[in-house]
């Protein structure tokens, strides 16, 4: 019976936190070089759109970009906050090199890419960070809290070309 009424509070308490996101909140992003950490020079661009289903158990989304100066190797969603490197919680594409998991897109070298995130693409952060994978509920207030990039990672830099913080 304990168990029951835990699960009853943890559901109550995400619901206010959800619930003031009405079906069809949108999420964006637009990516430059000079908003990756550390910056670049780069030319390239891209915009992040993101779409809540209106049942919270999905996310839509079209990654847009150009002017990449090298080859596209990945495109992530981080959990961090602003001028800060985070670790990779959703795959938005990858390539045959870097194939991202099961079900993940592939990159265009330019152009758009478009998915749907549910709990099934969540990954787990480092436990000091405290997101357990699957948790499409938390990731969802990290994004509206601004705690969440996009980034375009291509052969010329690695670590990422282009970057936008999520809102």
């Amino acid at each position: 019976m304990k168990k029951i009424a835990l699960a009853a509070a943890l559901v109550a308490a995400a619901l206010p936190a959800l619930a003031s996101d009405p079906p069809g909140f949108r999420f964006r992003a637009v990516l430059t070089g000079t908003e990756e950490v550390p910056s670049t020079a780069s030319s390239a661009s891209g915009e992040l759109n993101m779409v809540l289903w209106g049942d919270f158990n999905g996310i839509n989304y079209t990654l847009n970009f150009s002017g990449l100066s090298s080859a596209i190797q990945q495109a992530h969603i981080h959990f961090a906050q602003a001028s800060v490197n985070g670790p990779i919680i959703i795959w938005l594409c990858g390539t045959t090199a870097l194939p991202g998991p099961a079900g993940t897109p592939s990159c265009p070298q330019s152009g758009s890419v478009s998915g749907t995130i549910t709990a099934a693409q969540v990954l787990a952060s480092p436990t000091t960070q405290q997101l357990p994978a699957g948790d499409l509920a938390r990731v969802i207030r990290l994004l509206r809290n601004g705690s969440g990039y996009a980034n375009i990672h291509t052969a010329n830099s690695p670590g990422g070309e282009i970057r936008g913080q999520i809102y």
